[in-house]
């Protein structure tokens, strides 16, 4: 994936004693005697557009400033990535990149295999809140950085009557055309079952109220795409609605388009993305890159990282982005996930590549 500025001021640390600082700051046990060599670069594996742009302000230059490391980011598709990681570590070779940014569904899978790095003993753990915590898992194989709606992003031009109240009204004839899902169907699945007639306690064992509607969808002729398609098709004014992270729309908005969204009657997904590290590289880039996605959890990489995707994080004191204070996107309070649709990462792990392929064979066929 996917799968979404204002920018606050960053603490900074000189390259010279960058990695003393870092590490003095945000200490990791490790079992060296004295900080581990440096690789002359980390490969950091991130989603395109807006998404890599607020990773790079936020924790990439910070990385470099304080360590003098470079990061190179790695744009593959999350599940094209995943094979390719899988093969490395089982043939024992050494993996394409350092770190994964990653949906916690895919990484879950990835955990489950073998295939990452033990990360239970960052330092700056110790001050996330709960959602840092992967279900369903053993300590910390990955670690959760933020969590994200998939909104109904729409033009307000397009719905004079105000916002949509439910997904059934794209299926309005003017919208043929004009509407925009994720080419897997991600983030869709869950609220069309409710749209479809059924009921969220029927998954995963009877999706068929879901199908029927996606079906109904597919008569509109949707755009399908991933997460920097959806800015541009706003930008370009070829859509009026999406079903899409709200980091897509705010990108969109933060451009000059006339952009709202809203979580509809039958609710919106809520889900989580993370980071993890490899098994199988040398000794010193694992440390390395284990210090990385220690300076992701730090408050101030947080702050500047998720100020430029609009997503609420998983260090307390975080201040929300201009604007969304009290948004349906930008959940931090129990009341506020009230109408949002979270169903156990267990559940999205045993089914979700049946979900995609289902939905691919629907919208293809």
């Amino acid at each position: 994936m996917h799968k979404p500025f204002t920018r606050r001021s960053v603490l900074r640390a000189g390259v010279a004693t960058g990695g003393a600082a870092l590490l003095a700051s945000m200490p990791t046990r490790h079992v060296f005697a004295q900080e581990p060599e440096k690789p002359s670069e980390i490969i950091v594996r991130a989603w395109g557009g807006e998404w890599v742009e607020a990773l790079k302000k936020g924790v990439s230059d910070r990385f470099t400033e304080m360590t003098g490391i470079n990061v190179r980011h790695d744009l593959t598709e999350d599940n094209e990535i995943q094979p390719k990681l899988w093969a490395a570590v089982a043939q024992g070779r050494v993996p394409p990149i350092h770190v994964n940014w990653d949906t916690t569904t895919n990484a879950t899978k990835s955990a489950l295999r073998g295939v990452t790095e033990d990360l239970s003993d960052l330092a700056n753990l110790a001050n996330t809140t709960e959602l840092a915590k992967p279900v369903g898992l053993e300590g910390y194989p990955i670690v959760n950085t933020y969590g994200y709606v998939y909104v109904l992003a729409y033009r307000p031009e397009a719905f004079p009557d105000g916002p949509p109240k439910s997904w059934r009204d794209l299926l309005d004839p003017k919208f043929k055309g004009r509407v925009a899902l994720y080419n897997d169907g991600i983030g869709f699945h869950f609220p069309a079952q409710v749209a479809g007639g059924g009921s969220l306690d029927d998954i995963p064992d009877n999706m068929e109220p879901c199908w029927d509607f996606v079906r109904e969808m597919k008569a509109q002729n949707p755009l399908l795409g991933e997460d920097p398609d959806f800015t541009t098709w706003f930008q370009n004014g070829e859509i009026d609605a999406a079903c899409t992270i709200s980091t897509n729309a705010l990108a969109a908005k933060k451009n000059g388009v006339e952009l709202a969204w809203t979580v509809p009657e039958e609710g919106c997904k809520f889900d989580t993305d993370c980071l993890w590290v490899p098994k199988n590289l040398p000794e010193n880039e694992a440390y390395w890159a284990k210090q990385y996605v220690n300076l992701a959890l730090s408050q101030e990489s947080q702050q500047v990282w998720l100020d430029g995707l609009g997503l609420p994080g998983v260090v307390p004191g975080l201040t929300p982005p201009e604007g969304l204070e009290n948004d349906p996107s930008y959940p931090t309070k129990p009341e506020d996930f009230k109408h949002l649709i979270r169903i156990s990462s267990a559940v999205q792990v045993q089914n979700e590549s049946d979900w995609f392929a289902k939905f691919k064979e629907i919208m293809q066929g």
